[in-house]
């Protein structure tokens, strides 16, 4: 079949005229003339809806698929929308049959006169080419479109057509239709949106690419402009509300933004879901609901942030990340030099992509990938002084045209750069195990890898509360006396304390807020190696993972975060198991129930993990480790004294950790670098992940009462200053644990257990 493009000069206004009066025509034999296809994709609609990923309180986290959208029916849809869309892009929508005559000789007028170029396709017909045909320009194709769209016409209601197209137009950054535009580009559902915001959406229908308020928000603005005045013309809006929708200042959000950053939770669903029900679930609307709330995940994604931050400050500088050339002159070649770097770099939320643009030793004068300019001097130019200095080696030197990052600390600025080290914060509710905070890594694009589950770490100190826990069943109490002096293995082995100091005999309860691992090295010696690492496996860990031999006291065996805090959940929960669930719940885009979390179970005596005894005296224990001990700063910055907790520093700083809880909520926070490395010589948990666990726990705990340790549990009782187990009231308890003269017990069963592990 001949075929003549609608781009040829001699065609166009003939075209107008021609297919004018076409759309007059309604005889059936232009009908029959042209193959067409069949209607039913429109009339039985099926959207294609994303795998969605919310919180437990409803906001969402992610959408998986190559169609973001949420479909929303008409009448829960804004009239203001509705006006905007329908001024600019079919104002006769209610009065025309598919096609718009009127619309169309207007056009052709326009086109004829050399006037401004007007578009002539009514709604019905872009929602027939969007759905039913291909994008070449023919007359063919136009043909086709306009018969296609008279049969629309006669099979669905005007309101049909336009919750349709309203739902199904693709308005550029992957968001199909107007309730996912709206959060894509201003990050609220429709029923927020300003009228300026309304009619910027308004006008990305014409040519999503060429005014998409992301790229371009120039043209998009412009394009805005147009709506606002058809808005105007047609009577929608008034001339102060014009006047007012010109003068407010649009925010629009960078790509990749979310209102809750939880990327690696998202992944876990994702995943989950796949593996059950194939990728379908890409485009069939599975909504699955997590356990997290919103406000723990921000606190927590903010507290990571600050904390990962805080340690790369410390850090020497390592230069700037590109290095582009710049124009002399100022102005619009600059800005496009700028943006033509900057191609392909991805800014951030947290960490701002910024080009130098003139820099000395006192400041520094940069433009951000927005167009916006800072100057950044005094303390902001802290870290990156060693690329201002003028001896500076090229690789750190910082110039004209030198691609470095900003980062923003109340009202200041700083120069810094992208970390190295990695972190992680996991938070649960310990009475039923769901997960209310989780952070995998600093940045998911950059490193996908989930430290929360995935990564195998030694705990340090971290793990010694579970190794007295075990002891306590030996007959070791809170004050038995033990020796903080050194120690020499049969092997040759010698551990030290941090700082290398030693206080002599010192009870239980003073070791372990100090974190003597002396002290600790002595009370696995006499629990025995076997009989701990069994006993952590009733706190979640994995016997297998840690060693058969006295490091164990030092943490040198593998944990993840998430073990640790189902460790410390059953010691905040008193004394049961904690089984972690993250995925809450998984339903159709019907709603219905296709996967739901079992209940918590029953707490019971029968299903303890360890003795309620047990579980009150550690608790003891661990909150003067936060009152007067390694994590004091906890308490004291908290000013609640139901904070307990445990720092863990392992060897050289490679780790660092603070495993810690309040009765309602147990979080462990974990610092290191994914190919193991110190993070410093001066580092430690108590100055790395105790500043992220306080930061956190200071929004999560907010209106929370403070608990009280409650009425001790049976078979306890009080005996000087500390707590005993009842039946050593008359003796029979460990007394002292000493080097001089083996281990001193107060009777004689378990002196055959120490004398065995001597000679482990």
């Amino acid at each position: 079949m001949f075929r003549l493009p609608l781009s040829s000069p001699l065609i166009k206004p003939l075209l107008a005229v021609a297919v004018t009066a076409t759309c007059i025509a309604t005889v059936p034999a232009p009908v029959a003339a042209f193959d067409l296809p069949a209607i039913d994709r429109i009339v039985q609609y099926q959207p294609k809806l994303p795998l969605q990923v919310l919180t437990a309180d409803g906001v969402e986290i992610a959408q998986f698929g190559t169609e973001r959208r949420e479909y929303v029916p008409l009448a829960r849809t804004p009239k203001l929308l509705q006006d905007a869309v329908l001024a600019v892009e079919d104002a006769r929508f209610r009065e025309h049959n598919g096609v718009d005559p009127k619309g169309m000789a207007r056009a052709a007028l326009a086109m004829l006169t050399g006037g401004r170029t007007q578009g002539a396709s009514t709604i019905t017909q872009q929602l027939v080419r969007t759905m039913l045909l291909t994008r070449e320009r023919t007359v063919e194709r136009k043909a086709k479109e306009i018969l296609l769209a008279f049969k629309v016409e006669d099979a669905l209601s005007k309101d049909r057509i336009l919750e349709i197209y309203l739902n199904e137009i693709f308005l550029g950054q992957r968001a199909y239709g107007f309730a996912a535009a709206a959060k894509t580009y201003f990050g609220k559902p429709m029923d927020q949106l300003s009228l300026a915001e309304t009619a910027m959406l308004a006008g990305l229908p014409q040519n999503p690419y060429y005014a998409n308020p992301v790229t371009n928000f120039q043209r998009a603005t412009a394009r805005q402009r147009v709506v606002l005045e058809r808005m105007r013309t047609v009577g929608a809006i008034t001339e102060q509300q014009l006047a007012s929708a010109r003068d407010e200042k649009l925010s629009i959000r960078t790509p990749g933004q979310r209102s809750v950053e939880a990327a690696h939770v998202a992944e876990m669903a994702r995943r989950a879901v796949v593996e059950r029900f194939g990728t379908e679930a890409y485009s069939s609307g599975i909504r699955v609901t997590t356990s997290l709330r919103a406000a723990d995940q921000r606190a927590a994604t903010d507290a990571v942030h600050r904390g990962v931050m805080a340690l790369e400050a410390r850090s020497a500088w390592r230069g700037p990340e590109d290095q582009i050339e710049l124009p002399k002159a100022d102005g619009s070649e600059l800005d496009n030099a700028i943006a033509e770097g900057l191609k392909g770099q991805r800014d951030d939320d947290v960490l701002r992509l910024a080009v130098v643009l003139a820099a000395n030793a006192k400041s520094v004068q940069v433009q951000l990938a927005d167009g916006e300019r800072l100057t950044i001097d005094g303390k902001g130019l802290r870290q990156a002084t060693a690329g201002l200095t003028s001896k500076a080696k090229p690789a750190l030197r910082v110039q004209r045209g030198s691609v470095v990052r900003v980062l923003a600390s109340g009202k200041a600025w700083a120069v810094t750069q992208w970390p190295e080290a990695e972190a992680a914060l996991v938070a649960l509710d310990p009475r039923t195990g769901r997960v209310r905070a989780l952070v995998g890594g600093f940045d998911f694009s950059k490193q996908p890898f989930n430290h929360v589950t995935q990564s195998w770490r030694q705990p340090g100190s971290a793990i010694k509360p579970l190794l007295y826990s075990a002891a306590l069943e030996e007959r070791v109490m809170p004050g038995t006396l033990i020796d903080d002096l050194p120690f020499t293995a049969a092997n040759g082995w010698s551990p030290g304390n941090s700082g290398g100091t030693e206080a002599g005999p010192i009870t239980m309860r003073q070791a372990l807020a100090k974190s003597s691992n002396l002290v600790s090295v002595r009370v696995l010696q006499h629990t025995g190696t076997q009989r701990a690492r069994d006993w952590t496996t009733r706190f979640g860990l994995d016997a297998q993972r840690q060693p058969d031999n006295l490091t164990l006291a030092l943490g040198t065996g593998l944990v993840t975060p998430l073990q640790m805090a189902r460790a410390y959940g059953t010691l905040a929960n008193g004394g049961w198991n904690v089984e972690p669930v993250v995925i809450e719940k998984i339903v159709d885009a019907q709603g219905k129930l296709l996967f739901e979390a079992p209940p918590p179970p029953v707490l019971t005596d029968d299903n303890r993990a360890i003795p309620a005894r047990n579980a009150y005296v550690m608790n003891s224990l661990l909150a003067d480790v936060t009152r007067v001990g390694t994590a004091a700063r906890a308490q004291t910055a908290l000013k609640r004294p139901d904070i307990y907790g445990k720092t863990g520093t392992t060897n050289d700083v490679v780790d660092a950790w603070f495993a810690g809880y309040q009765p309602t909520l147990a979080a462990v926070v974990w610092l290191g670098h994914d190919k193991p490395r110190s993070l410093g010589d001066h580092e430690s948990g108590g100055r790395l992940a105790l500043p992220i666990w306080i930061d956190y726990m200071a929004k999560a705990l907010k209106g929370v009462p403070i608990s009280t340790p409650g009425q001790a549990p049976a078979g306890l009782m009080r005996e000087g200053d500390d707590w005993l187990y009842s039946e050593w009231q008359n003796g029979g308890a460990v007394a002292a644990i000493s080097d001089g003269s083996g281990t001193q017990y107060a009777g004689p069963p378990t002196l055959i257990d120490a004398i065995k592990d001597w000679f482990k």
